[in-house]
């Protein structure tokens, strides 16, 4: 005979807590209390509840910035019910957005309860549609589709091809996809899909194979991909593959396999630019601020100043771009962080909006010096190229009218980060 499932209530306030123990109990599940964030945290890292009831204001830490952990840690693998007497629709969409599966009002009624409960133990691991979460990307419209159409490939058991810029959290998505405590094969480069495709396969059996970059596989690895597409599903196998390069423009020009991006397309996941999702870059750098200075144990602060700064910034090289800067920036301030010296570190024309030059940035221009000016149009002109043609150099020197080797120079003038491709050779 099983284990009743187990339910975990967190809230700060003991009549609650011991109100819905009571009548849950009574309904034949097995109850732990957490009276706070601080415990709950501690409890979740130990045990994996079947379900998790969670006060959203609570002293210590908010239930929503728990559940943003929980989703960012890999830890929420349970159904989740945010609970509030004084929520907001908003409270109620971002919670969602991260992974809740459902929000209560308090006071709560027992009918209303008790059907939440069922629904979302019905719907916990291992029964109904899996869920995965790209919260570390951010939980913008733009990330939860990307969510969503990930989760309709995996029902259809289709290999998935991650595309977007460099920087974008290719292997991160890779990563969410992943199932715990299974095999996860990445791949540096396709040289190992020559030799033994087969042993890799059976090296990623029951778990996911990860290709990064298949835009810079030769035409033998691009052949050992495709050999192992029909055997897949013999191998209880997820193939992950991701580009920051356009494959259609490869393959128009003979260097990647056309039925190849044709079979992988039927799987293709864009991730989102930064500069299409900005008001995700608050939540991530906040996150990056505590993960760096934690490890790097600074002395310094973040201003919210500096970070309404970072947020307004253009970022050609997306999360790696931004999480250098912030690892710059607690490596190099000992004091309170701000706006003058993430201005200092970017430059003034870094944080002019890169879209197409408004009446205002013209007016922004023209209260330059020419030099300045010229170098401020120049950034935002390679910036918006380089996003445009996803770091294809070779596209970006075409439709610039320079040779590459002048091209390079230019960038490296302007300081903005940029990738050599292994495919365009050495300059």
């Amino acid at each position: 005979m099983s284990l009743p499932k187990e339910i975990l209530i967190v809230d700060d306030e003991v009549g609650i807590r011991e109100l819905l123990s009571e009548i849950l109990q009574d309904e034949g599940y097995r109850v732990s209390l957490a009276e706070n964030a601080g415990e709950a945290r501690s409890y979740r890292a130990r045990n994996q509840p079947a379900l998790v009831l969670l006060d959203i204001w609570m002293p210590d830490t908010d239930g929503v910035t728990l559940l943003r952990e929980w989703a960012v840690g890999g830890q929420l693998t349970m159904p989740v019910v945010m609970m509030s007497g004084h929520g907001t629709i908003e409270t109620a969409v971002e919670a969602t957005k991260i992974g809740a599966f459902d929000f209560l009002e308090k006071p709560v009624g027992l009918q209303k309860l008790l059907a939440t409960v069922t629904r979302a133990l019905k719907t916990g691991v291992g029964q109904g549609p899996r869920r995965i979460s790209l919260t570390p990307l951010g939980t913008s419209t733009a990330v939860i589709e990307a969510e969503r159409a990930i989760e309709q490939l995996l029902r259809a058991a289709r290999p998935i091809l991650l595309i977007g810029e460099a920087g974008t959290g290719h292997e991160i998505a890779a990563r969410a996809v992943h199932v715990p405590d299974t095999p996860f094969v990445a791949l540096q480069g396709g040289v190992r899909l020559i030799a033994n495709p087969l042993q890799v396969l059976e090296e990623a059996r029951d778990g996911l194979l990860y290709c990064g970059e298949i835009g810079g596989y030769s035409k033998a690895e691009q052949k050992g991909l495709a050999f192992l597409l029909p055997k897949l599903e013999k191998h209880n196998t997820i193939l992950v593959c991701s580009s920051s390069e356009q494959l259609g423009n490869l393959a128009a020009d003979g260097r990647f396999d056309a039925a190849l991006l044709a079979t992988l397309s039927a799987g293709a996941v864009m991730l989102p630019p930064l500069r299409e999702r900005r008001d995700d870059i608050p939540a991530l750098v906040e996150r990056f601020w505590r993960e760096i200075s934690s490890s790097q144990r600074t002395q310094a602060t973040l201003h919210s100043g500096a970070v309404a700064a970072l947020a307004a910034a253009y970022w050609p090289g997306n999360l790696d771009h931004l999480h250098s800067v912030i690892a710059n920036l607690a490596l190099t301030v000992n004091s309170e962080i701000t706006a003058d010296h993430v201005r200092r570190l970017l430059g003034d024309s870094a944080m002019l909006p890169p879209a197409a030059v408004a009446p205002e940035l013209t007016a922004r221009f023209f209260e330059l010096p020419l030099r300045e000016a010229r170098e401020a149009f120049e950034r935002i002109y390679f910036e918006q190229l380089l996003g445009k043609e996803q770091s294809n150099m070779s596209r970006v020197a075409e439709r610039a009218g320079l040779e590459r080797t002048h091209l390079y120079r230019k960038l490296k003038q302007l300081n903005i980060r940029f990738s050599r491709r292994s495919d365009e050779g050495a300059c």
